[in-house]
C-alpha cells in the first residue's frame, strides 16, 4: 500500500472556473496543454471550490434574511448573521460556537467549520458580497471527473475532491477528501503485523485524506492559482470506496 516515491504535479493554467462550465473538459485541456497524460494509478486531486463554482453553488448576501437564531448565534460569533444564516441553511445542527467560528454538523455529515461557507477566493457578484457552499455530492462529482478523465485518456486513475479542514486537537488546516473515486477513502490495517511481528489491532488509514493532504502542499491557500494536482506512485490492492466511508459515526464522535 505504501509508495517509495510520489511525485505530484500542479495543472498550472487552469482558467479561471464558473457557473456552468466544464469542469472535466477544463482539466482535459490543462492535462494535455501540460503535456500529463494520465496513466493507470494516479490520482487527479481538484479543490473542492472549483468543483462548487462550476456547480454555481453561489449565494448572493444579500439575498438572504437572517432567521431569529442567526441573529442570536451572530451576537455570540461576531459574525454577519446574513452568513449565519446561509451556514445554519447547510447544517442540521451546530455543535459548538465562539467568537468567530460555528462547528457544525453539515447536512452531508461533515463535522467542520462554519458548513464550509466560504468567502475567500470568491469574485463579488452583480448584487455584491457572494458566498460559495460545498458541493451538491462531493463523491458523485469525484465519480463523475473521474469517467470523464478515463474515458478520454484510457486510464483507471483516481480522483478526490479536497477541502481545507481545521482539527479540534491541533492548530491549523490539513487538505483532507470531501469526495472520492476510483480507489479506496479508507483502509482497514487491522490484522497485519507491524516490524516485530505484533498484530495490528485497531489500524485504519485516512488513504484518500493523506492524498488530499499532500495535493495541498501543492495547491496552496492564497493566490496560487494551482486548483488541481496530478499525484504519481500510489499503490493500492483495497477496492474502491468513496470519501463518505470516512465520516465517523456520530456513536464514535466526541463532538455529538
Amino acid at each position: 500500500m505504501s509508495s517509495a516515491k510520489l511525485t505530484l504535479t500542479a495543472l498550472e493554467d487552469l482558467p479561471l472556473v464558473r457557473p456552468g462550465d466544464d469542469l472535466a473538459a477544463l482539466i482535459v485541456a490543462a492535462l494535455e496543454r501540460q503535456a500529463l497524460m494520465p496513466a493507470d494509478g494516479d490520482v487527479l486531486v481538484v479543490a473542492q471550490k472549483i468543483v462548487s463554482k462550476a456547480e454555481g453553488r453561489y449565494v448572493d448576501l444579500d439575498t438572504v434574511r437572517p432567521s431569529p437564531r442567526a441573529k442570536e448565534l451572530a451576537g455570540a460569533t461576531g459574525k454577519d448573521p446574513r452568513l449565519v444564516e446561509v451556514i445554519l441553511s447547510e447544517s442540521k445542527r451546530v455543535l459548538r460556537h465562539r467568537p468567530n467560528v460555528l462547528i457544525v454538523e453539515h447536512k452531508l455529515g461533515y463535522v467542520m467549520a462554519n458548513a464550509g461557507v466560504d468567502r475567500s477566493n470568491v469574485a463579488p457578484g452583480t448584487r455584491g458580497e457572494r458566498v460559495l457552499l460545498l458541493p451538491k455530492d462531493p463523491d458523485a462529482a469525484a465519480e463523475g471527473l473521474r469517467a470523464r478523465l478515463a474515458g478520454h485518456f484510457g486510464a483507471q486513475i483516481g480522483v478526490v475532491v479536497n477541502d481545507s479542514f481545521g482539527r479540534a486537537w491541533r492548530r491549523g488546516t490539513v487538505g483532507i477528501a470531501l469526495g472520492a473515486a476510483g480507489l479506496p477513502s479508507l483502509v482497514d490495517l487491522r490484522g497485519r503485523a507491524d516490524l516485530f511481528g505484533r498484530v495490528l489491532q485497531v489500524t485504519e488509514t485516512g488513504f484518500a485524506d493523506e492524498i488530499a493532504a499532500a495535493a495541498s502542499l501543492v495547491m496552496g491557500q492564497a493566490d496560487e492559482k494551482r486548483p488541481a494536482v496530478l499525484v504519481r506512485g500510489l499503490a493500492w490492492s483495497a477496492a474502491p470506496a468513496p470519501a463518505a466511508t470516512l465520516i465517523r459515526a456520530a456513536a464514535e464522535d466526541l463532538f455529538r
